[in-house]
């Protein structure tokens, strides 16, 4: 038999199988975490909130100084000569630029960006974040504020997602023959040594690790988050019997999103979420404070370039420890835990678009839009709560983002009609994730970009589960989850940290394969 016989032979078995130590060592993680739950919920918490809070104090400017280099080297590559390369050997693209949009904003943001839009604006309104010193629920609040969102879900964020990355991972994948695995990532450091065994079977399975934690998180919430608000809108039980239901048709959703794939259910899902959001976003501008949302987005997109690096760079030398650790520190190790999957995914869907297009889409186009959204809800938030027509101060003090969300969307236009929107909108985005992860999980898994079935089903139903049963023992331990994704960000940043250097040497080596560069 051949090599390559040889090597389609073992991707097919993969293709069902899984890579055992993929499998092995992510699946086992998640047993082990809800077994050890199930044994001492307390002491599993603690462990995790001890091991949160010194990553955070500890590696924190690590994490801020490879998401700002990430962010200004991918600009420099998309403005040079090597940027019009063109990814996967395609002249046209495989799919439209809608589409293809739609697919890369509901993906990235997700439900986490949903879940905090309306909450998070108002939180810095109330409470003043540290690189200002305005007296806090005053005018002079209201644009550092939305600054201070868009920090956390802007440039740097989206940039560690799929810009260098994704360029890595596309010339490997289209041109190389590797396979759509975060392994892929260290190829062109350690070579074949990182492909087979042991070595990248651990480093596939941290990166998985990683997504399952942060995506369980936002499934976890989803289903207190819509129960709350089935409670508030249509007198339902808001308990653990309502919240499992929810799970389980989230469940249905995105898993048979999944198994028909990029190009059916990811999709569809995908456009009907832009749609809605649009439908949500129109009505909001036309009918809520219009006025002072331009206003306030003007100021705060001025506050936010002007004072760019100030909170980019905020250490816990400079400002609360604790502010840091819940704050900056956490949303850019989550985004950092998500990254090499993420990159996997943009790079599975953008054949025969080009590198300036691929960057500049997530990296971009796709902070900007998010700013826009929560600007619409967090901006209206922040408007409701100057005004006193809303007071979410207690509940944001204790975190409860899923009340702001729901009394910020109560107090818009169509009050009942927008929150049941936003509710159903919240939903979709958490099951555009599941899909799009459970997809991607399985590309890692097999070693394929098409992977089986059974595998993308197998995924996305372990993710439901262990939300299901990490919610049954109580919010604590989805959050304990979610706090373990930056634990793992430290290893997943070290399969990140070499595209600084391979992301614009592999970028220049496509534009001298297709002879657009000497």
């Amino acid at each position: 038999m051949s090599d390559n016989q040889t090597q389609q032979s073992r991707i097919g078995m993969n293709a069902t199988l899984g890579d055992p130590w993929v499998l092995g060592l992510s699946g086992g993680f998640i047993i082990l975490f809800i077994l050890a739950s199930i044994y001492d919920v307390e002491l599993v918490s603690g462990l995790v909130f001890e091991g949160f809070t010194w990553t955070a104090a500890t590696l924190g400017s690590y994490f801020q100084l490879l998401l700002l280099l990430t962010f200004f080297i991918a600009m420099g590559v998309a403005i040079s000569p090597a940027a019009s390369a063109k990814v996967g050997g395609l002249d046209k693209p495989e799919m439209s630029t809608f589409k293809w949009l739609s697919i890369i904003m509901c993906t990235l943001l997700a439900g986490g960006g949903v879940f905090f839009a309306a909450g998070e604006p108002v939180y810095h309104f109330i409470v003043t974040p540290p690189a200002f010193d305005h007296d806090p629920m005053t005018a002079d609040a209201v644009a550092p504020a939305l600054a201070q969102s868009f920090m956390h879900w802007g440039f740097l964020a989206w940039a560690i997602l799929g810009t260098l990355t994704a360029v890595v991972l596309a010339h490997a994948h289209y041109v190389q023959g590797k396979p759509l695995q975060p392994r892929t990532l260290l190829y062109p450091v350690f070579g074949e040594r990182v492909m087979k065994g042991a070595f990248g079977g651990i480093v596939d399975a941290v990166c998985v690790i990683a997504v399952v934690a942060g995506t369980v998180g936002p499934i976890g919430f989803l289903a207190t988050q819509v129960s709350f608000g089935f409670e508030e809108l249509f007198g339902m039980e808001g308990g653990y019997g309502t919240q499992l239901m929810i799970l389980i048709a989230l469940g249905v959703i995105y898993v048979t999103s999944a198994i028909t794939g990029i190009h059916k259910g990811i999709q569809i899902l995908s456009r009907f979420n832009v749609f809605l959001a649009l439908a949500i976003a129109a009505i909001i501008i036309v009918f809520g404070p219009t006025l002072f949302l331009i206003n306030s987005y003007t100021q705060a997109v001025g506050t936010y370039l002007g004072d760019f690096l100030n909170m980019a760079t905020q250490t816990s030398e400079t400002a609360p420890g604790w502010w840091m650790q819940w704050w900056t520190i956490f949303f850019f190790a989550w985004f950092m835990g998500y990254g090499p999957l993420m990159a996997l995914f943009v790079a599975r869907i953008s054949r025969g678009r080009t590198i300036r297009q691929m960057i500049l889409a997530v990296g971009v186009m796709a902070p900007i839009a998010t700013s826009i959204w929560f600007t619409l809800l967090g901006g209206s938030g922040i408007y409701y709560q100057l005004n006193e027509v809303i007071d979410l101060e207690e509940a944001l003090n204790n975190f409860r983002f899923d009340v702001a969300t729901l009394t910020v969307a109560q107090a818009l236009p169509l009050g009942g009609i927008m929150a049941f929107a936003i509710l159903v909108l919240t939903t979709i985005f958490v099951a555009t994730t599941g899909d799009s992860m459970s997809y991607t999980i399985s590309m890692v898994a097999s070693g394929h970009d098409q992977p089986k079935t059974v595998v993308r089903a197998f995924w996305g139903i372990a993710m439901a589960v262990t939300a299901a049963i990490l919610l049954f023992m109580g919010e604590g331990q989805i959050g304990a989850l979610q706090q373990f994704i930056v634990i793992t960000a430290i290893p997943v940043s070290l399969v990140l940290l070499p595209s600084l250097w391979t992301g614009p040497k592999t970028a220049y080596k496509m534009a001298r394969e297709q002879g657009i560069v000497k």
